[in-house]
């Protein structure tokens, strides 16, 4: 994620909360969908990987903010 940012992801980890906030949050729902995935039902897949895309976009727009 943000692979050709990750100096600028590293800077909003370590100073704004809200950005770190978001990015635990995502990691939390993508060790879900990567750890359960293949026995949750669909609904519910489907659904977390759709709440990991939000938190995706919001990190963007404050990434985008941050480089300006």
């Amino acid at each position: 994620m943000f692979e050709d940012q990750l100096q600028a992801v590293q800077e909003l980890l370590e100073t704004d909360e809200q950005f770190r906030n978001l990015h635990d949050q995502y990691q939390s729902i993508k060790s879900k969908v990567d750890n359960d995935g293949r026995t949750m039902d669909k609904f519910k897949l489907d659904k977390l990987k759709k709440e990991k895309l939000l938190l995706k976009d919001k990190m963007a727009g404050i990434l985008s903010i941050h480089t300006g």
